[in-house]
Formats: structure tokens, C-alpha cells, sequence
């Protein structure tokens, strides 16, 4: 896995938008809400995303994952190597925190968004 897979499969959710948060980190936001962060000056590369409390765990468990800090009260976790997690792993997180962060939004910014 690149950050640019990664890039690959946030970019083609609707409305996400990137950016570069805390100096070093590529975020991708919907509604400006962030629902994955990459680590730039990492090596190897890191990453940290938002699951469902039911997964939390198990993940949180994994070799090389581990609850993301600052995070994981909303149930994010942080993997320590983006090659850790295959491409259709990526795939199914990236988008499963792409949705449990669009739900929160409100109805005003999906619509703003044209999300409806």
C-alpha cells in the first residue's frame, strides 16, 4: 500500500475533501469533519480512522493497531504501518468511516454538500 492508494479510495468518496492538519498529517474531511488521518513524515506510514464501536476492539487488538490517541473515545483506531491492513481492508474502513462520519452530519451541511 501508498498514500496514494489511500488518496485513491477517499477521493472518490462524494464531498471528501483533503487537508493537511497538524503540520505533517493528510487529512480527508467530509463537512469538515475528519474521518481519516495519514501521517506524511511517518516511516513506515501511519494512519489512524474511525470504526464501529463493535469493532473497536477486535481491531484495537491486532498486531500493529492499537486504539488512536486523542481518538479512541470516539472509537478510532491507529495501525503503525498503512501495509498492515490489505487494499480491500482499506477499502471497506476508509469508506465504513467515510459513512459513520457523514451520519453525524447535519441535515443543513448534507444538503450543502448535495448528499441527499
Amino acid at each position: 500500500m501508498h498514500i496514494e492508494d489511500l488518496q485513491a479510495i477517499c477521493e472518490a468518496l462524494p464531498a471528501a475533501t483533503p487537508d493537511i492538519k497538524w503540520e505533517n498529517h493528510l487529512c480527508y474531511c467530509i463537512g469538515e469533519k475528519m474521518f481519516i488521518s495519514i501521517g506524511l513524515d511517518q516511516s513506515p506510514v501511519t494512519a489512524s480512522f474511525k470504526v464501529k464501536p463493535e469493532e473497536f476492539e477486535e481491531l484495537s487488538a491486532r498486531e500493529g493497531l492499537a486504539p488512536a490517541p486523542y481518538l479512541a473515545r470516539y472509537k478510532w483506531v491507529w495501525t503503525s504501518d498503512i501495509n498492515l491492513l490489505s487494499q480491500e481492508e482499506w477499502t471497506h474502513y476508509i469508506q465504513q468511516s467515510y459513512q459513520l462520519v457523514r451520519s453525524k452530519l447535519s441535515k443543513k451541511v448534507v444538503r450543502s454538500l448535495n448528499l441527499e
